[in-house]
């Protein structure tokens, strides 16, 4: 990847807001001076609205922060307590106003469906708030109940009512429904924007694009191999020190990268691209699934347009399973 133009810089994992102006400075200038960097490009921070006083959002400004990945989760305090979140709704309002206040304007906020007791009144409210903000672009997630966390530990016991697949489903319709109808483009399954507003980096994930992560955990990947940095701060730093960048690597089969592109690619608006899987993989996915695929036609979960498949609507709910049912199998 030496050599190659940076389109963007993303901060994310963790707490990304927690560094200094110092630090922040020396992370662009080893890019900068490692890196040609393209003019203009996309440069995200996650944040929650707790982290962000108008100190630190003067400080991103001035670095170069030109777009800002809020975690909200919620407008309902209710719901932000039951999730454990640090901060209240009134917080969320003034750190967007702030962001504005001192113009970064390309703001994306990550709200949650399918939360235990918030039925699609609540829900459709918290659509109201966020699109009356006019963020230019919106993540929506379905809260995911890990087995080893608070909330699996509630629900193996029977604490936490977790909301039934149907009802879940309906969520996410109404999500899809109020958000598409307020102008926002529905480019990626979890993602909404407005027009010239999709995330530049996450997209690149989406096709295929190389990227280079750096620090605990982050990955990277070239075209032909996966890389993952070790997780544990203490073991990554004493590497470090030692000259050495503590990672594992997986080398992409021909059949990882068919259901990596399947994958990815379904859960786009811009489709499966059946040339591109020949051309790059030799693989013909409608000849090989051609039963399964045409029922899916049939049924209205695909459209297929100029030697590509597209979810449609219906498809969208069932996203995972249909990409799961589509993959190939070379063993």
């Amino acid at each position: 990847m030496q050599g190659e133009p940076i389109e963007t810089i993303y901060f994310g994992g963790g707490t990304p807001s927690l560094l200094s102006k110092q630090e922040l400075d020396l992370i662009f200038n080893s890019i900068h001076k490692h890196y040609s960097v393209i003019p203009f490009p996309e440069i995200t921070l996650e944040a929650n609205p707790d982290d962000l006083s108008k100190e630190k959002i003067i400080i991103l400004k001035e670095v170069g922060i030109n777009r800002v990945s809020l975690g909200i989760q919620s407008f309902d305090d209710t719901v932000l307590n039951f999730l454990n979140r640090a901060h209240s709704s009134a917080d969320a309002l003034t750190c967007v106003s702030q962001l504005r206040e001192y113009e970064i304007n390309n703001l994306s906020i990550d709200l949650i469906h399918s939360i235990p007791g918030q039925d699609d009144r609540l829900l459709g409210q918290n659509l109201e708030k966020v699109i009356r903000l006019a963020p230019q672009h919106i993540s929506v997630y379905s809260l995911t109940i890990e087995e080893k966390t608070v909330f699996g530990k509630w629900a193996s016991r029977g604490q936490l009512n977790v909301m039934a697949e149907n009802q879940a489903a309906g969520q996410f319709e109404l999500v899809m429904d109020t958000l598409i109808a307020s102008g926002y483009q529905h480019y990626e399954i979890s993602n909404f924007c407005l027009p010239g507003f999709a995330s530049r980096h996450n997209s690149s994930y989406w096709q295929q694009k190389k990227y280079l992560g750096v620090g605990p955990s982050a990955h990277s990947f070239d075209g032909k191999s996966r890389q993952f940095n070790v997780s544990n701060n203490h073991l990554y730093m004493k590497a470090l020190h030692e000259g050495e960048i503590p990672f594992e690597i997986e080398i992409l089969t021909r059949e990882n990268k068919i259901n990596e592109y399947i994958f990815t690619s379904l859960r786009t608006h811009r489709g499966c691209n059946l040339s591109y899987l020949k051309s790059t993989c030799d693989y013909d996915l409608i000849k090989i699934n051609s039963a399964y695929i045409q029922s899916l036609l049939n049924n209205g979960y695909l459209t297929y347009t100029d030697e590509v498949l597209t979810l449609s609507r219906q498809g969208k709910l069932l996203a995972d399973k249909i990409a799961s049912d589509l993959f190939a199998s070379l063993e």
